[in-house]
């Protein structure tokens, strides 16, 4: 008989020296360790939100040890959301990476969701430790996140260098830097010379990231391209984040297996 997932707390520098929170996901006794991942959340989240953590448990249930950790300025996390990046945050999950190593953990399969996922696409390209891609409900450009900030918001930033914006419950700052950093990254481009197994998950009700912006990232990367169906962009429904990690589960087994 199988034990429940365990997790372990602890804490790790960041990009930009600040202490970033991270709970590692440790399969239970009985459960054969099959591999590790590493796991990114969405824009302005945390790993304690439970579409992150519902996909940990999973994936720890699974056989993968899993890290989850708080982007800088977020969650549990040290430092100023207001003063990071896409750069930044593509910084912090190589930090993440390397303390999954630390871990005694070795080739881990990156699995970002929303923004997350963006930035996981931008990490890989750097990782030689990522050995495959998950990136859920994720566009395939940074600079849709622009979508989200009202016009107001946008102003404020742009002239005042920082602004209030409301994307989930509580109201956030966001620097102007932010903004900028936007539009240098090409995610599908990264897609593209990946060079790695990479599945890409749509929700098929997400009204956050729209159905084009997954579609493209998944022929950017040639990817295996899987929606589910009647999910909104946080999986709220325990169905839709059931059938996330068994699909991403099912595809990683396959791709072990060769197929």
């Amino acid at each position: 008989m199988t034990a429940a997932p365990t997790t372990e707390r602890f804490e790790f520098a960041g990009s930009a020296g600040a202490k970033l929170a991270a709970v590692l996901h440790h399969p239970g006794d009985g459960t054969a360790v099959v591999g590790a991942a590493l796991l990114c959340h969405c824009f302005t989240c945390s790993k304690d939100l439970f579409t992150t953590t519902r996909i940990a448990k999973g994936l720890a249930g699974g056989g993968y040890l899993t890290l989850a950790f708080d982007f800088t300025g977020l969650g549990e996390s040290g430092g100023e959301l207001a003063e990071t990046t896409v750069a930044t945050n593509v910084s912090d999950i190589t930090a993440a990476a390397v303390a999954l190593i630390r871990r005694g953990a070795g080739p881990c399969v990156l699995v970002g969701h929303s923004l997350g996922g963006a930035a996981a696409v931008l990490a890989a390209s750097r990782l030689h430790t990522v050995a495959q891609v998950v990136a859920v409900a994720s566009p395939a450009s940074v600079a849709h996140v622009e979508h989200l900030f009202s016009d107001d918001a946008l102003e404020q930033i742009r002239s005042q260098g920082s602004g209030e914006v409301r994307i989930g419950p509580n109201p956030v700052r966001i620097g102007r830097d932010f903004l900028d950093d936007l539009h240098q990254h090409d995610v599908a481009a990264a897609a593209a010379s990946l060079g790695r197994p990479m599945l890409v998950v749509q929700a098929g009700a997400d009204t956050v990231v729209d159905r084009e912006q997954t579609e493209a990232l998944a022929r950017a990367g040639s990817a295996t391209l899987h929606t589910i169906a009647g999910a909104d962009h946080l999986f709220t429904d325990r169905r839709h984040s059931d059938e996330l990690v068994l699909t991403i589960l099912d595809w990683l087994t396959g791709v072990r297996g060769g197929a």
